[in-house]
């Protein structure tokens, strides 16, 4: 089975950075024959400062990352904050994923599910990988036929993260897709003056211990400049690294 690549920035900057994003990962899918999901948020809800950069909103966003889909032909993950988001951003995305601290919003399962697109949840950073058969039951029970689970490390202590691989296996016993977030698993969140630090050198390491763990995809926020990036500039990865990673990783 062929893994499930997800890539693209943290957050909707602009057309331009969306643009660049979308043609490597084309020539990447060309190159190794991969079908990478574009991703990128339309509203960054969940920052560390009210200060902080958010995204353009849902109208804006979507339409944007509408332009992207069409004119390239990638699929599109987003990410929704509240239940209300959900109908519109199905429209344009063909994933709709679910926050890890919102995985237990019982409303925002449900309506991401009623749309009939694939539902991406995310495991909350105080759970552990059996916790999460019940937000998938929430969301089965609610129509949806496709739902994902995504691997993101757990808090045991003050602004760092700690990934339990053996999460991924248990997590296969509840979905078929366990992604592996390989970027936002490097955060120290809210490490960073009010905003979330991490360290992107581990997430090559990060993607193969989950390989080995089983992992049957990959998510990985990239940004041409990553240390000029809105949000999660620590944990993205160059752009320009990608193509190697995905290449060792359908080895």
């Amino acid at each position: 089975m062929r893994n499930t690549i997800i890539a693209g920035p943290c957050v909707i900057e602009s057309a331009e950075l969306l643009n660049t994003v979308a043609q490597e990962l084309v020539r990447i899918n060309d190159t190794l024959g991969t079908d990478i999901i574009f991703k990128a948020s339309f509203d960054k809800a969940n920052r560390t400062s009210i200060h902080s950069f958010r995204g353009p909103g849902l109208e804006k966003g979507l339409q944007m990352l509408a332009d992207i889909k069409s004119r390239y032909g990638l699929r599109i993950l987003t990410d929704i904050h509240e239940s209300c988001q959900a109908e519109a951003a199905g429209e344009v995305a063909d994933v709709l994923q679910i926050p890890a601290f919102l995985c237990r919003q019982t409303d925002l399962l449900v309506a991401a599910a009623r749309t009939g697109r694939t539902v991406n949840i995310k495991k909350a950073q105080f759970l552990s990988g059996n916790d999460m058969r019940y937000p998938v039951e929430k969301a089965r029970d609610a129509g949806a036929k496709d739902v994902w689970l995504t691997e993101r490390g757990n808090t045991f202590g003050y602004n760092n993260l700690v990934v339990d691989f053996r999460n991924i296996d248990d997590m296969l016993g509840i979905v078929p897709t366990v992604i592996m977030d390989c970027t936002h698993s490097v955060q120290r969140p809210g490490g960073a003056d009010g905003k979330t630090g991490g360290d992107r050198r581990f997430v090559p390491q990060m993607a193969m211990a989950a390989k080995a763990f089983g992992a049957t995809g990959y998510f990985f926020e990239v940004h041409p400049d990553p240390d000029k990036g809105l949000s999660d500039a620590a944990n993205m990865l160059e752009l320009s690294k990608l193509e190697n990673l995905v290449r060792r990783l359908a080895e």
